[in-house]
């Protein structure tokens, strides 16, 4: 199975889906595995600093939990999306792991992310609830609870907010691959439908009647990512406070 390839057709979704393969990016020595974001606290400080100071503008820094929150949120999707869509459009889970997939810091846009030799962890053959049970093992065990962790270690935001986060990011995920590619949303609906089926998402939301552009099902979340409370800020679609 070409993972590289599938890597490189996924990444021209958006920003969020690029996971750079150049084995020449070896040589640079800022690359650091995700290990040790989840590890290290001074790495993730200053991303929540950062948002903190671009969410509050001329205003100040806003609060640390409205910064952790949408700092986390934002780092769940950039680790998510890639392996959501390879797994969508190339039917296999590829072996994105933490200590395979690599970040370093930007300041103006997405985190960039490498791996120096993608292989696959399960697939290709499995059906859709089979590849997203695997899939679901691989985001929540590699890197989104200890994604969950690492913030929480740092700043009191609640628990149910972050899982929130995660969810949320699964299901916007599943839109972005399936606005982008429309013969594949019923089973990038289908695939993300298991993943947020886990345990450890469950609970943070409800899938509801679809609404175009949604295919299959629209999310709904049980929680708020406290971007409203940030200077111009405001509710996302699939907020619990979006209609009260």
């Amino acid at each position: 199975m070409d993972v590289r390839g599938a890597l490189a057709d996924v990444a021209g979704v958006n920003d969020f889906f690029r996971v750079d393969t150049n084995p020449a990016e070896a040589a640079d020595p800022t690359w650091r595995p995700l290990t040790d974001l989840w590890t290290d606290p001074a790495p993730m400080a200053d991303r929540i600093t950062h948002v903190a100071r671009v969410l509050g503008g001329d205003a100040g820094p806003v609060d640390d939990r409205i910064a952790a929150s949408v700092a986390m949120q934002g780092l769940a999707a950039r680790v998510l999306s890639a392996p959501l869509a390879v797994a969508v459009l190339h039917d296999v889970v590829p072996a994105l792991t933490a200590a395979d997939v690599h970040w370093r810091v930007s300041v103006t846009g997405p985190w960039p992310l490498w791996v120096a030799d993608p292989g696959f962890l399960a697939g290709p053959g499995l059906d859709a609830a089979d590849l997203g049970a695997a899939l679901a093992d691989l985001l929540v065990d590699e890197h989104l609870a200890p994604l969950v962790d690492a913030v929480r270690a740092l700043v009191g935001v609640s628990p149910r907010t972050l899982w929130g986060n995660a969810a949320s990011s699964v299901a916007a995920g599943r839109r972005l691959v399936g606005n982008g590619r429309p013969h594949v949303a019923a089973r990038a609906a289908r695939i993300a439908a298991v993943v947020l089926d886990h345990p450890a998402l469950a609970a943070a939301g409800e899938r509801l009647a679809p609404v175009p552009p949604d295919v299959g099902w629209t999310f709904r979340r049980r929680s708020c990512c406290l971007y409203y409370k940030a200077p111009g800020g405001g509710t996302c679609g699939d907020c619990v406070l979006t209609g009260r």
